[in-house]
């Protein structure tokens, strides 16, 4: 059996076109197999309120401007009428809280208190000389290794700043983005930066995704994620288009197993050692 697909956007998420869509994802899933879907929302936001560390941060229209605050109430109101309409498919909830160390007072005010089963943290945005943007905009701005590296620094701070999530997601989002093409990114220049995170992750227990639309990781980056005391994976297709539920799900599952983890008797599990 095929693991669920725990990071999915419908068009309750501010960057998804006309065609996406919760209920031809949730077809989707049903059409190959997937004992779950997990809808995880963009949670992002265009301004700090008290609390938040990221006061005194200017805001890069070329990221902000494309943001658009979540509709809490009419997303859930959308996972019931799955529910209801998908009976023999799980159908859960949750959000992909953006730069969670950054709003920690506005995101909190969102997740805690709502029973979301999904929590997914992640960096897109990074501060840099006095404002957030976008991850990829560095390339260019510094050398393309030092872009990783500042990076997996913020990631670092995520992880240690924020206790909101339980999923690490895209933790190497900017390969994507490689200048000289995400096909020559290589992991293994990168091993330490790597480790680093991972190993901070591990300590507090969470659970490492393998994202497959990020270039899938290799067998070696998933080994060194146990390596560093890490217990469990999510996958997630990080689909914003209904076609692409699940998408690389066999051989992100080939990879998964290599490196030592496997499927639990509950389906809808995270996979473990």
């Amino acid at each position: 059996m095929l693991p669920a697909d725990n990071h999915v956007h419908t068009e309750w998420s501010y960057d998804t076109s006309h065609e996406a869509s919760m209920t031809r994802s949730c077809e989707q899933a049903l059409a190959i197999g997937l004992p779950a879907i997990a809808f995880t929302e963009h949670l992002e936001f265009t301004a700090g309120r008290e609390g938040d560390a990221i006061a005194g941060v200017a805001t890069d229209a070329r990221w902000w401007s494309r943001i658009k605050p979540l509709d809490v109430t009419g997303y859930l109101a959308a996972v019931q009428e799955c529910r209801e309409r998908f009976p023999e498919l799980r159908i859960l909830s949750g959000v992909e809280a953006g730069e969670a160390h950054l709003f920690a007072a506005s995101a909190g005010a969102i997740v805690r208190g709502r029973a979301f089963d999904r929590v997914l943290g992640s960096v897109h945005a990074v501060p840099y000389k006095g404002k957030l943007v976008a991850a990829d905009a560095l390339f260019g701005s510094m050398p393309d290794h030092d872009v990783m590296g500042y990076y997996f620094a913020e990631i670092l701070r995520l992880i240690e700043d924020s206790d909101l999530f339980e999923v690490l997601a895209h933790v190497d989002f900017p390969r994507r983005y490689w200048p000289k093409g995400p096909h020559l990114f290589r992991e293994e220049d990168f091993e330490e930066e790597y480790r680093w995170v991972m190993r901070a992750l591990a300590q507090t227990g969470r659970v490492l995704e393998i994202n497959t639309k990020t270039p899938l990781a290799s067998v070696a980056m998933v080994q060194w994620w146990r390596a560093e005391g890490g217990t469990a994976v999510s996958f997630g297709s990080d689909a914003h288009l209904p076609r692409r539920v699940g998408d690389r799900f066999k051989l992100a599952v080939d990879v998964v197993e290599a490196a030592g983890f496997k499927a639990g008797r509950d389906p809808y599990d995270f996979w473990r050692v």
